[in-house]
């Protein structure tokens, strides 16, 4: 008797663990990543369908997923080895395509020996392309962080101010693009993207709040045309510039009531990157124009990647999280001061140049 209890004491146990073991199996096969690796999976592949995003003509979705500190990082090796006479010259979009090859675009994953080792390889005459030869999703991940970083680093010519008080031009070589809140001037912000949004419908954030105080400039961070201008029921007076490849979609918000955007900003207009384009406010949630009905002051700040017009607008439409981005931008931010007609402009000129 006692024999029989053990032997289905055993049974149930074996019984179990096969169960055990096939939902875990059932578990690990739903994943879209293949084998163990660094963090118990293979992140080669990317939680969303990347065959779906990257079938066909154009790109259909990105996820931009990169933290703070690798954007930082990566950026700091490109514009050491890009001023430096010797050695091999690094391209951040380049190191960062093939991290989020490697892990999926799941950054959780990073080590920092990866990208050492990966740089190692590239200064010991290794070639980027040899070296993600074997990458399935190496060419979707250059060509979605290029999409969204293609102007952001390179060669341009800066206004500098001198001790005597005059100023002189300088070439320099990193990051050209800047803060949309002018120098001087603070804000609070958090990784707010995906929050949800009641008025009007429930939905998804697709930007990023930066709260500050009325009036504060707001400055174009890239380089482009004015292509939107106007009131928003959701966005209240908003800006929007598209960058000169048409690649990117700036989406500047809530602007301020009467007098939301700088004297030279019209549709159809060019604007240099850190040139003042209107100030912050709460205008929005209203049908009705020039109402404020936001309750925090904030600039409303959001991305938008467009591969093919059919994206520009309607249920195809792509925006990432800039929160990174904007921590990343901090670091240059456009100095500006008031004219006798109470405009805000920049103080310093700025000219880019072309890749050498």
């Amino acid at each position: 008797m006692i024999i029989k209890v053990i032997r289905a004491k055993i049974l149930i146990i074996v019984t179990l663990a096969i169960l055990a073991m096939v939902a875990g199996g059932i578990a690990v096969i739903s994943q879209p990543w293949n084998k163990v690796d660094c963090c118990g999976f293979d992140f080669g592949k990317p939680s969303y369908d990347i065959d779906v995003a990257s079938t066909g003509p154009y790109i259909r979705w990105v996820d931009f997923t990169p933290t703070y500190g690798i954007l930082k990082k990566t950026l700091e090796m490109d514009v050491k080895s890009q001023t430096s006479d010797s050695g091999v010259k690094l391209d951040w979009i380049e190191l960062l395509a093939y991290l989020g090859a490697k892990y999926g675009g799941e950054y959780s994953c990073y080590k920092e020996s990866d990208l050492t080792a990966l740089v190692k390889k590239l200064n010991d005459g290794q070639k980027i392309e040899d070296l993600t030869a074997d990458m399935k999703y190496y060419n979707y991940y250059h060509e979605a962080y290029t999409a969204v970083l293609a102007e952001f680093v390179g060669h341009y010519r800066v206004e500098v101010p001198l001790e005597d008080g005059t100023t002189e031009w300088r070439e320099r070589y990193g990051l050209k693009v800047f803060s949309p809140v002018a120098k001087g001037y603070y804000y609070s912000d958090y990784d707010d993207f995906g929050a949800g949004r009641s008025y009007g419908y429930r939905r998804r954030h697709l930007g990023h709040d930066l709260m500050g105080g009325v009036g504060t400039p707001i400055v174009a961070i890239e380089s482009g045309v004015v292509e939107e201008l106007g009131w928003n029921q959701y966005g209240g007076w908003r800006i929007g510039i598209r960058s000169f490849d048409t690649k990117r979609y700036y989406y500047y918000a809530h602007l301020r009531k009467n007098r939301p955007y700088h004297a030279d900003v019209k549709i159809g207009a060019t604007v240099k990157a850190g040139d003042v384009i209107g100030y912050m406010g709460r205008t929005g949630y209203s049908v009705k124009e020039n109402v404020n009905n936001i309750k925090q002051t904030h600039l409303h700040l959001g991305l938008q990647l467009i591969f093919d017009e059919s994206q520009k607008e309607g249920n195809n439409e792509i925006w990432i999280d800039v929160y990174p981005l904007t921590k990343l931008l901090l670091s240059n931010k456009s100095a500006v001061a008031k004219d006798e007609n109470k405009e805000y402009n920049r103080l310093y000129g700025y000219e880019e140049l072309k890749r050498k």
